[in-house]
């Protein structure tokens, strides 16, 4: 969370009060992010575990957030970042045995080991990121995810749910930059091309636009129309064929931040007007 100033003040009532200056965030809101393109979801995600290595892995030591709460984090840009200090902490506990390093949870519980200094090995790291899972990637990952991801998503998220010994902040950062985040290898995560029907075929048509003839879906990043992103025309033939509705679709010249192409899928195409900028293809044959 980025830090613009600060103020220290000695008063007679209260005594060593300092002042901080933050920058402004949004309130999290679990219903609205649900509601929102599994891409936003992924984002906050992302910077999410890259806190949570940060923390692992600070100056300071390992530091663990004992109220970790959605309400303990505010969203800056599509990021996610934590607002609320007062209840971190760097002590790893102490311990003679295993059995000292017992983690309890609602749903789970944990027996860490207990390391030859008499510390519960990575206690802090688990805790966050355990607390993490249950409470964001568990909602926010797997849910209305391309198919072609969900196996990794599954792989990644249940390491950091079942306490297994890649169930750290580092393999979870490395999988999401590796396979996930932008970059060079997320086209091949993200496609697992389609094949298109043998009973479909569509007909392109460049630089035009179909303005009308909407229809509404989920999730969509337009309102009163359905506008997903795809990796190819393979992917955004498939999702037209999926909906009964969707008769034709026109790719834009507009991508997410991970640079899939974003394509508004149409009900029909009776009237399409030039536009430089898009091209559509047009179901054919059912």
């Amino acid at each position: 969370f980025q830090l613009y100033g600060y103020c220290y003040q000695d008063s007679n009532d209260i005594p060593d009060t300092l002042t901080t200056i933050t920058e402004l965030g949004s309130p999290l809101e679990m219903i609205q992010l649900l509601q929102t393109s599994w891409e936003d979801r992924f984002r906050i995600c992302l910077s999410l575990v890259r806190l949570l290595h940060y923390l692992a892995h600070s100056p300071l030591g390992s530091v663990t957030l004992l109220d970790f709460r959605p309400r303990q984090f505010v969203i800056v840009d599509g990021e996610l970042k934590v607002t609320d200090l007062d209840d971190a902490s760097i002590e790893e506990s102490s311990c003679t045995s295993n059995s000292d390093c017992f983690m309890e949870f609602p749903a789970r519980n944990f027996t860490l080991p207990c390391s030859v200094e008499g510390r519960c090995q990575s206690m802090n790291e688990k805790r966050n990121l355990y607390n993490a899972y249950r409470f964001f990637f568990t909602y926010l990952l797997p849910h209305s995810a391309p198919s072609s991801l969900r196996p990794l998503l599954d792989k990644i998220v249940n390491a950091t749910g079942n306490g297994s010994k890649h169930g750290n902040a580092k393999y979870f950062l490395f999988q999401c930059d590796c396979h996930l985040s932008p970059g060079p290898s997320v086209n091949s995560e993200f496609t697992q091309k389609c094949v298109k029907s043998a009973n479909t075929e569509y007909r392109r048509v460049p630089e035009a636009f179909i303005p009308d003839e909407n229809y509404r879906c989920w999730p969509s990043y337009h309102h009163k129309g359905c506008l997903l992103s795809v990796f190819d025309v393979s992917e955004a033939i498939e999702i037209c064929n999926s909906y009964s509705q969707c008769k034709a679709f026109v790719l834009t010249n507009q991508t997410t931040w991970t640079g899939r192409q974003l394509v508004f899928f149409k009900t029909a195409s009776n009237r399409m007007v030039p536009d430089p900028d898009k091209i559509t293809y047009v179901k054919v044959t059912d």
